[in-house]
């Protein structure tokens, strides 16, 4: 799981961008304000995906077409906002990413500062604005999925019409533990890509896996704390997956960037 992986004596003419050189721990930690902002704007569409499935007669199946439209219909409604929510996190992540190199740069000279400063994370940006899009519109699509799905299996299984319409009404339940997880994963995940667009600008090529520190750590993160991995190759963090620390669901991790001495 770690062939990729070098130990730091092995970084050579490199110099690590540290917590305690910056002067604060959480330098390079995902910022907590808004993952916590966005989950509660995608906690609204979860809410009222619940409010368009309990506006139906449940337990008459014939209606779960008609909640499969409505809810396609809604996520066609917000697409705007959707973009412009999407917008909002990818703004404040990107500022707390840029106040942080800020913080290490006053330590590493005004070239580096120049640097970061016209660092190209436009294309990061505009990337993880598409995909903030399309996540929080897919929210109710999957919604729609999931009804159409329950309701055919339900029927094709002879379960109870009461049962059947149980599992539809919890809809709501499903699609906002989907909402915290997407808000979790993508504030950490686009955390990552813009610190990797502005590291690789000044020419960073490693960075220093680290974890949360507690217990909740996966045992798969754990392995790889404190090993150095480039970021155009990422080591495997879970079964089949490679990824960069903060990228993959529900992941707490994050790089710690390395850049060269000169």
């Amino acid at each position: 799981m770690c062939e990729n992986c070098l130990t730091l004596p092995q970084l050579s003419l490199t110099s690590v961008l540290t917590a305690d050189r910056a002067g604060a721990k959480s330098v390079w930690i995902r910022a907590r304000k808004a993952e916590t902002n966005y989950a509660k704007q995608l906690r609204k569409v979860a809410r009222h995906v619940g409010d368009i499935v309990s506006g139906f007669d449940v337990e008459d199946l014939s209606s779960a077409p008609l909640i499969e439209e409505a809810l396609r219909r809604y996520a066609g409604v917000i697409s705007g906002w959707a973009e412009a929510a999407g917008s909002a996190m990818v703004a404040e992540v990107a500022a707390r990413d840029l106040q942080a190199w800020n913080s290490i740069s006053k330590e590493m000279g005004s070239r580096l500062r120049q640097e970061i400063a016209n660092a190209p994370t436009g294309q990061a940006m505009r990337k993880a604005l598409n995909e903030q899009t399309r996540l929080i519109t897919s929210l109710p699509t999957e919604a729609a999925d999931r009804v159409r799905q329950i309701t055919l299996e339900g029927i094709t299984k002879g379960t109870r019409a009461s049962e059947i319409a149980a599992e539809i009404m919890r809809t709501g339940e499903v699609t906002q533990g989907r909402a915290n997880t997407i808000a979790r994963t993508e504030v950490s995940r686009t955390t990552t890509e813009l610190t990797k667009a502005r590291a690789e600008h000044v020419g960073s090529t490693h960075f220093i896996w680290r974890t949360a520190g507690d217990s909740d750590v996966r045992p798969t993160h754990r392995a790889l704390n404190g090993k150095a991995f480039r970021w155009d190759d990422p080591p495997e963090c879970d079964p089949g997956y490679h990824a960069l620390p903060g990228a993959i669901w529900n992941c707490r991790c994050w790089p710690e960037v390395v850049v060269p001495e000169d």
